[in-house]
C-alpha cells in the first residue's frame, strides 16, 4: 500500500552532549507528534549533511518547518543549512512554515532585521493577537487568538524583509506575530504551535503547508 501521507521536512537545533564531546542535532518531542496531528510523516533534516540539497530531492519532500529554539549566529552550521533548505524550497516551490527562530531566518533571507524587546513583555507569557489577513479570518472564522511566547526578539513594520506582509500582530506592542511572503508560498509565526496544539495552531500550519492559503488569490 502507498503511502499517500505529505513528508513535511524540518530543521534541527544543534546541542552539545553533556556526557560526551560532540555536537547533536536535536528536535523536540512535540514536533512528531504536532505533524501527526496535521496528518502528514516527519522527516528530520540533519545539519551535517554534505549535500542537503541532494538529500531533499531523495527525500520528496512536500513541505518545509523551519523550527525554533537558539538565536541566529549561535551554530553556523545549523544557519548555513537553514539557508540552504531555504534556497532549495524557492527554488522547486516547496511550501516552508517558519516556528520563532525559523521566522526570523526567513525575515532575515529577505533582507530584513531583528530586534531585541526592550522589555520581558514576550518571554514565557500568553498573549492575544489580532489576524490582519481577511483569507485567514475567514478560514479561522475568528480574528483573535491568544498564543504562547517563549523569545525576547521581534519584528515590527519597519524592520520586515522584502514582498513580506504580516497577518498577526500582538495587541499590546503591534508587533509582527505572522507573516508571510506576497509571491512564494513561505510563511511564519514567533509563536510555538506545536507547544499549544490546539486546532487553531494546527490549522493555520495546515492552510499554509498544504492548502497555501495566501498564495490561491
Amino acid at each position: 500500500m502507498i503511502n499517500s501521507k505529505l513528508k513535511i521536512g524540518i530543521s534541527s537545533r544543534i546541542i552539545n552532549s553533556e556526557k560526551y564531546d560532540e555536537k547533536r542535532d536535536a528536535i523536540s518531542h512535540d514536533w512528531p507528534q504536532f505533524i501527526e496531528k496535521i496528518g502528514a510523516n516527519m522527516i528530520l533534516i540533519p545539519n551535517s549533511l554534505t549535500n542537503v540539497n541532494n538529500f531533499l530531492n531523495e527525500m520528496n519532500i512536500n513541505g518545509i518547518i523551519l523550527s525554533g529554539g537558539d538565536n541566529i549566529g549561535d551554530d553556523r552550521e545549523r544557519d548555513e543549512t537553514e539557508n540552504k533548505i531555504l534556497n532549495f524550497a524557492i527554488a522547486n516551490k516547496i511550501p516552508v512554515f517558519g516556528v520563532c527562530r525559523g521566522m526570523q531566518v526567513i525575515n532575515k533571507f529577505f533582507n530584513g532585521t531583528i530586534e531585541k524587546n526592550s522589555d520581558s513583555s514576550h518571554v514565557k507569557n500568553l498573549h492575544d493577537i489580532t489576524l490582519v489577513n481577511n483569507q485567514l479570518v475567514a478560514s479561522m472564522n475568528k480574528e483573535n487568538l491568544k498564543v504562547n511566547s517563549f523569545h525576547n526578539n521581534i519584528i515590527t513594520q519597519s524592520n520586515l524583509g522584502d514582498d513580506i506582509e504580516p497577518f498577526a500582530v500582538t495587541n499590546n506592542d503591534k508587533t509582527i506575530e505572522g507573516f508571510f511572503h506576497k509571491i512564494l508560498p513561505i510563511a511564519a509565526v514567533m509563536w510555538h504551535p506545536e507547544r499549544d496544539s490546539n486546532e487553531e495552531n494546527q490549522l493555520i500550519v495546515k492552510q499554509v503547508l498544504v492548502k497555501k492559503l495566501f498564495w490561491n488569490e
